[in-house]
């Protein structure tokens, strides 16, 4: 009996120096935590997306706290009304963001890029751009496998069956840029949503020369430049045999969209252009002019011709 309440005793005191250890390390070693890291964090999604650029809502929220401003600063998912939110706890001023979205610069349809074989392996669009060039003659293009629809985790991608391509719907794309990281072939951007939804870009990230472009795909951008030529606001640069519009000096006029070749270039959510009415080049037929009469001079009256003189007659 003895030796169990020796024993008890024992741990007790252990257990109580311990505490007390443990208590007077916490207060001398303590982090102090800034309370409204908690108090911004609370109004996050909590998605974790790691869109805005930080480690999660929580890196997000630890540096809009010790930022000192909101500058540059966007939750894609929660967007602006989150970010006012923020800007109530903080005492900040919140800043207007463009709306982004994620863009597929692909236009490889099963009818512009035929297969040329068959993958039968892991439905993979990792597993598969490690092993080989894809199904078609185009090695840059998409590999059809969804992978960028797997890592949405807001349904905002899915897969086209009749096009093999995938498609963004912008009602529900937060850009988050999820679908972006996980595409191997860095054929989904995330670019500026535009006015109205209205955007122009190439759809093509091939950078064969043209003429293999165009026998892999038939929508191929063959790096021919007259987008280049045509662009008043130095918004296109052609770089390894591939155009690139900039969104940010893209003015939308369109000229390069007309001067493609390929139709490579995309103008998105645009109105449709007005035809043009081509003018009969007809030879203009003049109105015959009404001749005025012609007034007739007076005629001078002709000079007689003088009489000859009458000879005398004779008398009987």
């Amino acid at each position: 009996m003895n030796v169990i309440l020796i024993a008890v005793i024992s741990l007790g005191v252990i257990a109580l120096v311990s505490a007390a250890i443990l208590y007077v390390a916490s207060k001398k070693f303590a982090v102090y935590e800034d309370p409204r890291i908690a108090q911004v964090a609370a109004v996050l999604p909590q998605a974790n997306c790691g869109g805005c650029g930080y480690p999660g809502c929580s890196g997000f929220a630890d540096a809009c706290v010790k930022a000192g401003s909101l500058e540059g600063k966007l939750c894609p998912v929660g967007g602006q009304p989150v970010m006012a939110k923020v800007a109530d706890i903080l005492g900040l001023a919140v800043t207007a963001s463009e709306p982004m979205v994620a863009v597929v610069r692909c236009n490889g349809t099963c009818q512009n890029r035929p297969r040329v074989n068959q993958y039968d392996g892991a439905k993979s669009c990792a597993i598969a751009a490690s092993l080989y060039g894809g199904e078609t003659g185009c090695s840059y293009g998409c590999l059809g496998c969804g992978d960028c629809v797997s890592a949405c985790q807001f349904g905002a991608i899915h897969m086209n069956p009749e096009t093999g391509l995938p498609e963004v719907d912008e009602a529900k794309c937060t850009a988050c840029g999820a679908c972006a990281k996980a595409c191997p072939r860095n054929i989904i951007e995330i670019r500026p949503q535009g006015k109205k939804s209205r955007r122009v870009y190439v759809q093509c990230v091939n950078k064969d020369k043209g003429a293999v472009a165009r026998k892999a795909c038939t929508a191929a951008c063959i790096g021919c430049g007259k987008c280049v030529k045509v662009c008043a606001f130095d918004a296109i640069t052609l770089e390894n045999n591939l155009a690139y519009i900039d969104p940010n000096k893209c003015k939308s006029c369109r000229k390069c969209e007309e001067a493609c070749p390929q139709a490579a270039i995309i103008a998105l959510n645009f109105p449709p252009r007005k035809p043009k009415t081509e003018e009969a080049a007809a030879p203009k037929t003049e109105a015959p002019k009404a001749e005025a009469p012609k007034a007739e001079a007076p005629k001078a009256p002709a000079p007689e011709a003088p009489k000859a003189p009458e000879a005398p007659k004779a008398e009987a």
